[in-house]
């Protein structure tokens, strides 16, 4: 196999300045990357690991306008995610399907109370909205969801959003950054800040694997890094104050027989005072999610005993048969990048900061977006953009992207896994080994590696196993038995030896032990 990495890296030397330059692969900054090509700037994307390696891999799977924001009284936010819900469903039919959610009521004041409130939620969504949600009696909840807890049930009401796979929208992101003409990087880490009469004018970085430093200049700069903005913010201010007061996140996945039929779960009120979601998933069960406060960010953030009792307990008052530890196929951690009060310290609860995304640009011009979700992404990127277009003095031009379809885009009806390919589904299929699962638990096949490694920048076990596939997720043991094929697949396409397969697998088999209980 030829490896394309070669002809990136020749492409990024050969450029003697790019118009803008992305550090950080998550949904801010394909967002951001999709938003300048797509505007014909030259523009290149820089990411230290991999595309949506942190938190953009491990959302709850929603794309939503937030009823919890909407209990909070953050009209505007909530209004414009209903917003962006009904254009990344059209731009993204491969990726973004409608997903029915019951309230439970138990009380006789809760139905009417919910049901108001998801009236407004209709309202605020306007020509965009996907279903008008419903009062639904005893019967019809346990219809959607048959195995919701029976006693003293009283109906409910049925609510839709939009549900989608995250890291494939980011992989399906670096296609569409590359059908515009964007360059991007993976296993790039940015090294430090290239600065002239104290502006920033481009970047070091480091080629992870051959450990070639290269330089390369821009015009604008942006800093979309997610949790790990401040460091980047110290390669140009050494003493910048943190922006981000960062909580996590738990998510646990269990097998489909917890929640049958074809709605999720929404528990809008928990102990903590948040909401639960209950939501199949690729066959699977995801339950989630938690908000706690951490010191620090960590690329594999872990979850604390109390967060999956929590879960598990909170799921037990609501379910006829409830999952137990033993039932947990996968936990896995995401890290909000909290934007924190700027006349506080930041101490305290992070449940009450707000979601909304916040663009910031220091005196020597590097532009850090963060903050904001996944539904949002393509705002971000569009009011990103027009900042750095202002600053840089590139050509004003119009944004696209409100309609731009995204790689692969297609409404045709896929079985099961091969629908978040989109219109490629069917050249992976051709590939040999599209008939060969990967592990008799796991949905995938062996054309997938190849085709990842292929087309879509894979470059590790891990890349395949846990972002171009979702197996890590779905069940972590049966991803762990997968890793040798994988790494023996990938050896093939990208010319590696035996010792960088077993190098591979030891490294991911330790990864996937801490996506265990």
């Amino acid at each position: 196999m030829t490896d394309t990495r070669h002809d990136i890296l020749e492409h990024i030397t050969r450029t003697p300045e790019w118009d803008v330059l992305v550090i950080g692969g998550g949904a801010s900054g394909l967002g951001t990357a999709v938003e300048a090509a797509s505007r014909g700037y030259r523009t290149l994307l820089l990411e230290a690991h991999d595309y949506a390696k942190g938190t953009s891999s491990r959302a709850t799977k929603l794309v939503h306008g937030g009823v919890r924001y909407l209990a909070q009284g953050n009209i505007s936010l909530v209004r414009e995610a209903l917003h962006e819900r009904g254009l990344l469903k059209r731009n993204a039919p491969h990726l973004v399907h409608d997903l029915g959610f019951v309230i439970a009521g138990y009380t006789w004041w809760s139905a009417p109370f919910y049901g108001i409130g998801l009236k407004l939620y209709d309202l605020l969504a306007g020509r965009l909205n996907l279903q008008a949600s419903r009062y639904v009696s005893a019967a019809e909840a346990l219809q959607h969801t048959p195995t919701l807890k029976r006693e003293g049930l009283r109906g409910g009401i049925l609510y839709y959003d939009g549900q989608f796979d995250d890291s494939r929208l980011a992989i399906t992101l670096l296609r569409t950054l590359e059908d515009h003409g964007g360059v991007a990087l993976n296993h790039a880490p940015v090294t430090g800040l290239l600065k002239e009469g104290g502006r920033v004018v481009g970047a070091t970085l480091r080629d992870a694997e051959s450990g070639q430093a290269l330089t390369v200049r821009a015009r604008s700069v942006v800093n979309a890094t997610g949790v790990f903005v401040d460091e980047i913010r110290r390669m140009d201010t050494p003493d910048a104050r943190p922006m981000l007061s960062p909580s996590q996140g738990v998510h646990l996945v269990v097998d489909r027989r917890f929640l049958p039929g074809d709605s999720a779960i929404m528990i809008p009120h928990t102990d903590d005072g948040r909401v639960l979601f209950l939501v199949p998933w690729h066959d699977h069960v995801i339950i989630g999610t938690t908000d706690t406060p951490v010191p620090e960010t960590s690329l594999e953030p872990r979850a604390l005993p109390e967060e999956v009792q929590f879960i598990l307990d909170t799921a037990a008052q609501y379910l006829e048969t409830a999952p137990t530890r033993a039932d947990v196929r996968s936990v896995y951690v995401g890290l909000r990048p909290l934007v924190k009060n700027e006349n506080t310290d930041g101490a305290g609860s992070t449940a009450a900061l707000s979601r909304d995304h916040v663009i910031r640009v220091a005196d020597s011009g590097l532009i850090t977006l963060t903050g904001g979700k996944w539904t949002t992404y393509r705002r971000m990127g569009e009011d990103t953009v027009d900042r750095a277009a202002r600053l840089a003095g590139l050509p004003e031009r119009l944004s696209l992207t409100p309609g731009l379809h995204l790689h692969g885009w297609s409404q045709e009806p896929q079985a099961d896994h091969w629908l978040v390919y989109g219109s490629d589904a069917a050249h992976i299929q051709a590939l040999p080994g599209a008939d060969t699962p990967l592990h008799p638990a796991l949905p995938y096949t062996e054309a997938e590696v190849r085709w990842g490694a292929r087309t879509e920048q894979a470059r590790t076990v891990e890349d395949v196993l846990s972002r171009r596939t979702r197996a890590l997720l779905l069940n972590a043991k049966a991803s762990a038995e997968a890793a040798p094929r994988v790494a023996a697949l990938l050896a093939e396409e990208l010319g590696r030896d035996e010792a960088w397969q077993a190098a591979q697998v030891a490294e991911y088999r330790a990864l996937a032990q801490g996506y265990q209980l």
